[in-house]
């Protein structure tokens, strides 16, 4: 390789890590706003029944119980399966459905929040 065959392609490597910084740092900071949302939909339409952390300790009670949402057997659901019971609400529970009043990317946003709750 000549001395400006060299040069190319060190340019083109530079340009190519460069552009997958940025585009690194743009996932990131749309991640963070999704979850930023999801906060703020959990703290309107979640907390009073799922509790500030999941816990299903909100301050209106249910029986049976609202499900504790950092419990193993809430984790071990595929992401859609949880989708699917935020969507259309849990039979013979007082979970809704919600897909009436949030938008797929709003449910994705509020359980990309709970997923960042203590065990």
């Amino acid at each position: 390789m000549d001395v400006e065959s060299g040069y190319v392609f060190n340019v083109l490597c530079a340009l190519t890590t460069a552009c997958w910084l940025v585009a690194s740092t743009a996932d990131l900071e749309a991640g963070e706003r999704n979850l930023a949302r999801g906060k703020t939909i959990y703290e309107k339409y979640c907390v009073a029944c799922h509790g500030p952390q999941g816990k299903g300790d909100g301050v209106v009670q249910f029986d049976p119980p609202m499900a504790d949402l950092t419990s193993s057997d809430v984790l071990r659901k595929s992401d859609s399966s949880l989708v699917k019971n935020i969507h259309d609400g849990r039979p013979n529970t007082a979970m809704d459905a919600w897909k009436s009043k949030l938008s797929d990317e709003a449910v994705r946003d509020v359980l990309a929040y709970v997923l960042t709750f203590p065990r």
